[in-house]
């Protein structure tokens, strides 16, 4: 058996596996990262480079960062003063998604929800709503976010590369055309209709912070010190570029502060790292790993494209390229989803004659469409635990925003990047 089919085997186990939940998702992971490596695809170091990739080292070290927040009370008033402000659990959606959404446009989409999850549990614990309700559209908002600048997604810079290699470009907040009217759609749907599909979960107490707490003796330095150290890990995120240190060392900088000034002790900064997030995202890099050395990927791609002919009309692809990118970047991160796709979709355009902006538009869009799969982008994993959610959780929530986002899409990209100007 070739090492592609195997790896399509692997990738149907685990999708089976994550929708039925019969094992732990973690553990599934696991299965298919070891499986990988039994079977010969993958070598150990390969399959296991998830685990130290620097995702998953920024949500150890944002874990402790958020656990400081919560072990010292600071959450739960940062909660009672943003719950004076926000009636109602819809407007707090609406205010969470605007805040993360516009975040995440200018900053890192994993590090916007990195530093704000702590927060949104403290508001969830303060004003008695469910975390879950608002944890989900915390993670959306800032995976369509990251459609709002050419800096907002790493994939953005990819389809960037790729034309300039052709003399064209995007500009700088050209992504917006499409990505403001998605987000404002997504925002309007979880305030009204969406509102219903969030899940109500009610996470194991030893999965989550412990938000019940008297905090009366915590000493009020540790407190203003917590928060200090967070926004301090924020601003180091915000000027990555300028200070030339990436986003997990930060963290990693921000938790060692913490322990280290006695703010949370090691004890409590352990406990509050969720292995779950760990296993389940480092596990399933192996099979991303997977599909690119196996060609798997560029397999499943080239044909479903194939099969729309020799010529096919520009708006077909189109439509086929998003919905390919939507479908696979909820099993690869978005990054792998757009390198594997914009070289495909660049010399398809350029065959048929249509402007390669359009398709690689569509590309980038529905490359960052992750919301059906708690893998689909690492905010995503970061909430599995804290939220109590199960896969179908997603499924259920995350789908119809894939079905706005494509119409939302459909309609404008044809007006805003005509197929022959």
């Amino acid at each position: 058996m070739s090492p592609s089919t195997i790896t399509l085997l692997f990738l149907l186990f685990a999708v089976v596996m994550f929708v039925l939940e019969k094992i732990p998702l973690g553990v599934t992971s696991m299965i298919v990262c070891i499986g990988l490596t039994v079977t010969g695809v993958l070598d150990v170091q390969t399959a296991f480079a998830g685990f130290i990739d620097s995702n998953v080292i920024l949500f150890v070290a944002m874990f402790i960062v958020g656990g400081a927040l919560f072990e010292t009370g600071m959450a739960n008033k940062i909660g009672g003063i943003v719950t004076r402000f926000a009636k109602t659990e819809r407007m707090l959606i609406v205010a969470i998604m605007v805040i993360v959404g516009l975040m995440s446009g200018v900053l890192s989409n994993t590090g916007t929800a990195a530093v704000l999850i702590p927060v949104v549990i403290g508001i969830a614990a303060k004003s008695g709503y469910k975390r879950s309700k608002l944890l989900m559209p915390l993670v959306f908002a800032a995976a369509m976010g990251g459609n709002l600048s050419l800096i907002g997604a790493p994939g953005n810079m990819i389809a960037q590369s790729a034309l300039e290699k052709i003399n064209l470009k995007f500009g700088f907040f050209e992504y917006a055309i499409v990505g403001m009217p998605i987000l404002i759609a997504g925002i309007l749907f979880y305030a009204t209709i969406g509102y219903k599909l969030l899940p109500e979960c009610d996470p194991k107490e030893e999965e989550t912070f412990d938000t019940k707490k008297d905090f009366d003796q915590v000493p009020k330095w540790k407190q203003w010190m917590s928060l200090i150290i967070l926004v301090l890990t924020l601003l180091a995120m915000i000027f990555e570029e300028q200070i030339g240190i990436d986003l997990c060392i930060s963290g990693g900088i921000g938790a060692l502060l913490l322990i280290l000034s006695g703010v949370i002790s090691e004890r409590d900064a352990l406990k509050s790292i969720d292995l779950k997030t760990i296993f389940l995202f480092g596990g399933t890099l192996s099979l991303a790993a997977a599909l690119q050395k196996t060609g798997a990927g560029e397999m499943i791609a080239e044909k479903v494209i194939g099969a729309l002919g020799a010529d096919p009309s520009p708006y077909l692809l189109t439509l086929v390229v998003f919905l390919l990118c939507c479908v696979m970047t909820n099993f690869m991160s978005n990054t792998a989803t757009t390198a594997l796709l914009v070289p495909i979709c660049l010399s398809i355009a350029q065959r048929i004659g249509a402007d390669p902006r359009a398709v690689l538009m569509a590309c980038v869009i529905g490359g960052s469409c992750a919301y059906v799969t708690p893998i689909g982008m690492p905010a995503n994993t970061m909430v599995v635990g804290v939220g109590g959610y199960r896969f179908m959780d997603f499924v259920k929530a995350g789908f119809p925003l894939i079905i706005i986002a494509t119409v939302v899409s459909m309609i404008i990209l044809p007006i805003a990047f005509p197929f022959f100007p």
